[in-house]
Parts: C-alpha cells; structure tokens; sequence
C-alpha cells in the first residue's frame, strides 16, 4: 500500500493496550538510555498479543518513568526487525521502535499523536478508523 504524501510507503505502527510488566531500562554501549516495554493489545484475529516495544533516547525514556504494569498506553512509531549475536547464533525479534508512549488518560495528547498519524499518511487513514467515531 502506498500511503502518505507522493505515494511515499510510510512505516507507522499505532499499539493501543496495557503494559504487561514495568519497563526494563538499560544503559546502550553508545551513552543512550534504553527502555523495554511489553505492551498486550486486543486483536479481531487473536484473543491477545503482546508486543516487544523499545524506546531510545533520553527525552523519550524519561517520559516513561512513571509507568508500570497494567498501564493502558498509545504506543506510536515504527516496526522493525532487528538482529543480533547471542550464545546459539545470529537471531532476531520484530518489535516497535516507539517515538511515543502515551498514557491513555491523557486523551489530548492521545487525539493529537493520532492526529499527526492521520496527516503523515496523507489522510488515507480516516477519523473513523483512528477514533472509532
């Protein structure tokens, strides 16, 4: 599908559900802050899923301290594979890049990542899809 302005393919990944454990933070080899988020969703094809979320940055992940487990959250950014070295070889794991993670109950920043969603798309994502109105 070619969404956004120009036909351009646009990677974008809205996750809306509740943080399965607290964050895990770590310190990455560059001097960055990591944190590692679990987020469970509800799916029309499976009961649940729970999704591997990472955020990088030290703006983004102090946003995040606050958070623990069963917090409903907007997570807002990219899927992306990533591949790594470990005991048994080479691996990797799908996850979300997270720009943003945003408690729900803080519905105007809610609307306003959903409404930035929809004009990078190029407006083929429609208001009915991102607010269920």
């Amino acid at each position: 599908v070619r969404l956004g302005e120009g036909g351009n393919v646009v990677n974008v990944t809205i996750l809306s559900g509740t943080l399965s454990s607290d964050p895990v933070w770590r310190s990455l080899p560059s001097g960055s802050d990591a944190v590692s988020l679990e987020v469970t969703t509800e799916s029309a094809f499976e009961s649940r899923a729970t999704v591997p979320v990472s955020v990088v940055g030290p703006r983004r992940v102090r946003e995040l301290e606050r958070l623990v487990t069963g917090d409903q959250v907007l997570v807002v950014g990219e899927t992306r594979r990533r591949f790594f070295r470990s005991g048994a070889g080479t691996g990797s794991r799908t996850e979300v890049r997270a720009s943003q993670v945003i408690p729900a109950s803080q519905r105007t920043r809610v609307t306003s990542a959903l409404l930035e969603v929809a004009s990078v798309v190029g407006g083929a994502v429609d208001r009915e899809l991102l607010f269920g109105t």
